[in-house]
């Protein structure tokens, strides 16, 4: 049995490798270092720890003193983590587009939590980074912790990430691949292994639309609008933190090769990651089937996907944002997400209750459910027929089959998007049949994301 631990605090860094025997790899051998297993479930419960101790030397970070970062999420988990089991208020600028899994985990801990728009760059007011520096004008004994720009980020990875990969792989590695978010892990990374094993190659895996490839190749720097869904790593800028010369090589990395990335480590090896380690696993896939004789590779599993089990693994997220294959067919299939016939819709029965009723839409975020007789549609039961009955003076306990709707138009699944878009105009769900069959619902903001995804305005 091993030692006990003071604090979670002692469980950081230390992460296991793990080599890559499921996939196939090409010549190389490839290894994952799992940071997912920090205490606060990524790799960035190292720069936190780093952060914080550094601050508290230097005295930036003084008892009730308030940590202020913008993040993307798992620097904000790493700060308050390791911010409030020292006894500091955690204050976080996030941008809008993060997971609801890392902002529930913040609020879980206590972190005080302010959104900002993920849709504009440095230069505007809305920018996270500009808001976060405001807070720390305005709020007493505020410490912004500052990742892209604070050394003591590089310093976590050059004194203990590349460290302990070096030890592991017994001094013999001919590639590191890692993204840039702040720059501190390629820059440590990279700084070490200059010093101990020059041969090792630092190998940038950059998203699509980010500006990090492009440096690394061609030394121009110009961001041209583009955007990601993956999360934690990509550029509109060239970071403080973020040494270019450190880097050997870039691979760029699509959204959808990303998540179809995560989807084959859990699947072939078991390994339930993120979605910035889908950008690192396929990229350093490209680099390993490159290769022309047998080298070995250690990229990250920056942090766990259990933070991404609304996103990265939820298949109606996954098809509105066009991460899955799409055969068009200029029907209504098109549309549909979810698919009675695949066992894809929540659905009530007419014996069950309102209450069943409430709890299946408010734990499935929907406001509407189909009511199935086995496999018939008889009905359907909305948020506003429950309330209704619940302020009439009856209670929870009426069956469905008193409250529902008996008479609702429908549409074919054959019909076209012309058609879903007129009917629309006059009613505020789709009930989609295959003949008579009951295939699935649309609602508008299925069309909103289906257009979305076609680049189709209407």
């Amino acid at each position: 049995m091993s030692k006990t631990h003071s604090s979670v605090l002692s469980l950081i860094g230390n992460t296991p490798l793990v080599e890559i025997k499921n996939i196939d790899t090409g010549l190389c051998r490839l290894f994952v270092k799992m940071e997912s297993d920090n205490p606060g479930g990524s790799i960035k419960d190292r720069v936190a720890s780093y952060i914080i101790n550094q601050a508290e030397k230097e005295g930036k970070l003084k008892p009730g003193g308030t940590i202020i970062e913008a993040t993307a999420g798992n620097t904000g988990i790493g700060l308050a983590l390791v911010g409030i089991l020292k006894g500091y208020k955690v204050l976080l600028v996030i941008p809008d587009k993060m997971s609801l899994e890392k902002i529930a985990h913040l609020k879980a801990l206590g972190a005080e939590i302010k959104f900002t728009r993920s849709d504009v760059g440095k230069d505007h007011p809305e920018y996270y980074h500009n808001i976060a520096e405001g807070y720390v004008k305005s709020i007493p004994g505020a410490f912004y912790a500052d990742q892209f720009n604070n050394p003591a980020n590089i310093m976590a990875h050059e004194e203990t990430t590349a460290p302990e990969i070096y030890e592991q792989m017994d001094g013999d590695l001919d590639a590191f691949v890692a993204g840039v978010g702040s720059g501190g892990t390629l820059t440590g990374v990279g700084r070490f292994f200059q010093k101990v094993s020059p041969k090792t190659s630092i190998v940038a895996a950059d998203p699509v639309g980010s500006i990090i490839k492009d440096a690394v190749k061609t030394g121009t720097f110009k961001y041209d609008g583009g955007s990601w869904l993956v999360e934690g790593i990509g550029e509109d800028y060239i970071p403080t933190n973020c040494d270019l010369n450190v880097i050997t090589d870039a691979i760029s990395v699509s959204d959808k090769e990303a998540f179809e990335a995560i989807q084959l480590l859990l699947k072939k090896e078991g390994i339930l990651a993120g979605s910035s380690a889908g950008t690192l696993f396929a990229a350093a896939l490209k680099w390993c089937k490159e290769q022309k004789e047998q080298k070995k590779v250690v990229t990250l599993i920056c942090d766990t996907g259990n933070k991404y089990l609304s996103k990265a693994f939820n298949g109606k997220w996954l098809a509105q944002n066009d991460l899955v294959n799409f055969n068009p067919k200029g029907t209504l299939e098109d549309v549909l997400v979810s698919r009675f016939d695949m066992n894809e819709v929540i659905y009530v029965k007419p014996d069950d209750s309102l209450l069943v009723a409430f709890n299946r839409m408010n734990d499935s975020d929907v406001s509407q459910l189909p009511v199935l007789d086995k496999e018939n549609l008889v009905g359907i039961i909305t948020e506003d027929d429950v309330l209704n009955n619940c302020s009439n003076g009856h209670g929870f306990d009426r069956k469905i089959s008193e409250t529902m709707k008996k008479n609702f138009k429908n549409l074919n699944v054959d019909d076209s998007l012309d058609q879903l878009i007129d009917y629309f105009k006059t009613n505020s769900l789709a009930i989609i049949l295959d003949d008579k069959k009951f295939v699935g619902i649309i609602t508008k903001i299925d069309l909103l994301a289906y257009l979305k995804r076609t680049n189709i305005n209407g």
